[in-house]
C-alpha cells in the first residue's frame, strides 16, 4: 500500500514550530501510512527534521528571491503533489505555495487568501492555547478525532551531563519587551550554583546579554558555568536543553524545547499572552508574571517605556519559585 504523502508548512519561529508537534503526532497516528515533507524556516526545519516519518525537509528561502511568486512556483513544482497539505503559517505566500503544488486537500487557517486559494479553511478560535489551535487545524478534515492532544515531541537525543545542570536563557528573539534582566538571572544562578553547574544559552544576537550574565557570575565568584551563547546550532541547543535538570527562561523558543523534554522550568512572562503560549503539558512548569493594566501588549518593545511587567519581577521571586519546584 503506497504511503500517504503529507506536506507540512511549519511556522517560522522555533517555539511555534515546537508547538505544532502534537498536531503532527495526531496526523501520524490518524494516517498510519503517513510520510511527511516539512517546509519551513531554517530554525523550524533544524528542530523538526528528525521526525521518524519525515522523508524530506526543505528550508523555504523564497523570501530572498528577486521574484518571490516565481520562486514559490518553482518550489511547488519541485515538491510536487501531495495527498494532504497542512499549513501552520497564516501567510499569503504559504497559501500560494500550496495552490501551486496542485494538492487537492489543503488545510489552512481561514484568511482572505486561504479562502480564495485553498480547499479547507476552518475558522479556529485564537482565544485558546496555540497547541490546541494547531491540533484543531490539522484534524479539521479528519474523522473520529476524540479531541485528545498529545505532548510536544522532538526527536533530538539529549546530552547527558556529569552533574545536575541549571540552564539560563535570558534571550527572546521576538524583542526586548519579553526579556528579564541579565543581572537578575545571574543572581538566581548564584543562589543555586552549589547544587548545579550553570549553562548560559543565547542566540547569535544575544551574546552580549549572555556575557553580562557571565560577568556577574564572575563577580559572585561562581566559576562552574559554561557560556554557550552564539556557539550552538539548533540541534545542539535542543540536545543541551534536553539534558538539563532545571531551566529558567523568558517566554521564548527554547522554553518550548524544554517543555518537549519535560525539563522542570521557571518561565518569566511579561507582555505576551501566557494562556496561549505557555509550556504545553510540562508537569513541572511555573509561570512568573505580574498582572498589569497594559499587558499583554504583545509589543516587541515596551510602548510606555517603563517595562514594569518585567522590571517588577524580582530575583527573590524566581528563587522561591525554584524552591517550590523542589530544588
Amino acid at each position: 500500500m503506497p504511503s500517504r504523502k503529507i506536506l507540512i508548512i511549519l511556522p517560522n519561529w522555533l517555539g511555534d514550530a515546537v508547538m505544532t508537534t502534537p498536531a503532527i503526532e495526531l496526523l501520524a497516528s490518524h494516517y498510519k501510512d503517513a510520510k511527511f515533507t516539512f517546509v519551513g524556516s531554517y530554525v523550524s526545519i533544524e528542530a523538526l527534521k528528525h521526525h521518524p516519518l519525515c522523508e524530506r525537509a526543505v528550508v523555504d528561502e523564497t523570501k530572498k528571491a528577486p521574484n518571490r511568486i516565481l520562486a514559490t512556483y518553482k518550489l511547488a513544482r519541485e515538491l510536487g503533489r501531495f495527498n494532504l497539505a497542512v499549513n501552520f503559517r497564516n501567510q499569503l505566500h504559504a497559501s500560494i505555495l500550496l495552490r501551486f503544488t496542485k494538492t487537492v486537500v489543503c488545510i489552512s487557517r481561514q484568511s482572505w487568501h486561504s479562502m480564495f486559494l485553498l480547499s479547507h479553511t476552518p475558522k479556529i478560535s485564537t482565544s485558546q492555547h496555540l497547541v490546541k489551535q494547531y491540533c484543531q487545524l490539522a484534524m479539521s478534515d479528519a474523522e473520529h478525532w476524540n479531541g485528545n492532544i498529545p505532548n510536544l515531541a522532538l526527536y533530538i537525543k539529549p546530552v547527558k551531563f556529569d552533574r545536575p545542570t541549571l540552564a539560563i536563557n535570558a534571550g527572546a528573539t521576538y524583542g526586548s519587551a519579553k526579556r528579564w534582566y541579565p543581572e537578575r538571572f545571574a543572581e538566581v544562578a548564584k543562589e543555586f550554583s552549589n547544587k548545579f553547574d550553570i549553562m548560559i544559552f543565547g542566540g547569535p544576537n544575544e551574546v552580549e546579554m549572555a556575557s553580562e550574565i557571565e560577568s556577574n557570575l564572575k563577580d559572585y565568584s561562581v566559576l562552574n558555568y559554561r557560556n554557550l551563547a552564539g556557539k550552538t546550532n539548533i540541534e545542539e541547543l535542543c540536545a543541551n536543553i534536553a539534558g538539563c535538570s532545571l531551566f529558567i527562561t523568558n517566554d521564548s523558543g527554547p522554553m518550548h524545547v524544554a517543555a518537549a523534554y519535560q525539563v522542570p522550568t521557571i518561565a518569566i512572562f511579561g507582555p505576551t499572552k501566557y494562556k496561549e503560549t505557555s509550556q504545553w503539558m510540562n508537569e513541572k512548569s511555573t509561570i512568573i508574571r505580574h498582572e498589569m493594566n497594559c499587558s499583554p501588549c504583545m509589543k516587541r518593545e515596551c510602548p510606555l517605556g517603563h517595562h514594569n511587567c518585567m522590571k517588577s519581577i524580582t530575583a527573590n521571586e524566581v528563587i522561591e519559585a525554584v524552591k517550590d519546584l523542589g530544588f
